[in-house]
């Protein structure tokens, strides 16, 4: 479940929150309970943004950035693909992939993405769009210049500055959906302590190790 409370559509009063839950669940659904979006998605990212009008308004104000945005849709969601992978969100990477999917981007490309580095499946700029990514997700925006000139090279300051943006919001949409435990990001914690079998006793580590 969510960390947040899901609104459910009998509180719900703004008009742009009630056209999505319309849109995306159906107009007869409590997408706050019967859970599912036409996407096949549980849906509770929608819910749990509904929780502030103001912040719900703002992202999909976001979405619509795609409607005017003068770069290549495929290098733009392999940024989005990979801010996802790179930031560790199930939900994100996982959505993306079927849009790249969708713009018609082969399998062998998809599932390259994780592993790009070593990959000869993509092009020169496509390898510095996702060397980016890796430096605004990972290096919190530290890019070689390198990098950047192949940018330069074959895309225009805008489609630079839509590719940064729209990179950056997903990033920013990963670590939500992390910290809320949003969508598929509704998982366990994947490292703990692993428990010492019953009747074993633990000697002090440091001194096996190092042979004293």
């Amino acid at each position: 479940m969510p960390r947040l409370r899901e609104v459910p559509r009998a509180e719900v009063t703004d008009e742009k929150i009630l056209f999505f839950y319309d849109r995306l669940f159906g107009p007869d659904k409590d997408p706050a309970v019967d859970h599912g979006t036409i996407h096949a998605t549980p849906g509770d990212w929608w819910t749990v943004f509904a929780q502030s009008s103001d912040v719900f308004r703002h992202a999909v104000r976001g979405f619509a950035l795609y409607r005017n945005a003068d770069l290549d849709p495929l290098l733009r969601e392999l940024g989005q693909g990979r801010a996802g992978y790179a930031r560790g969100s199930q939900f994100v990477f996982s959505q993306h992939c079927k849009q790249m999917r969708s713009l018609g981007m082969s399998e062998e490309k998809i599932a390259a993405v994780p592993h790009w580095q070593v990959s000869d499946q993509f092009s020169e700029l496509e390898r510095a769009v996702l060397a980016y990514t890796d430096g605004l997700v990972y290096d919190g925006g530290r890019v070689p210049d390198a990098v950047f000139a192949v940018l330069q090279e074959n895309l225009s300051d805008k489609q630079i500055m839509e590719l940064t943006y729209i990179t950056c919001m997903y990033d920013m949409h990963a670590t939500i959906c992390r910290a809320l435990k949003l969508e598929f990001d509704d998982r366990p914690e994947l490292i703990e302590e692993v428990q010492v079998p019953e009747g074993v006793v633990v000697a002090d580590l440091s001194a096996d190790l190092s042979g004293e």
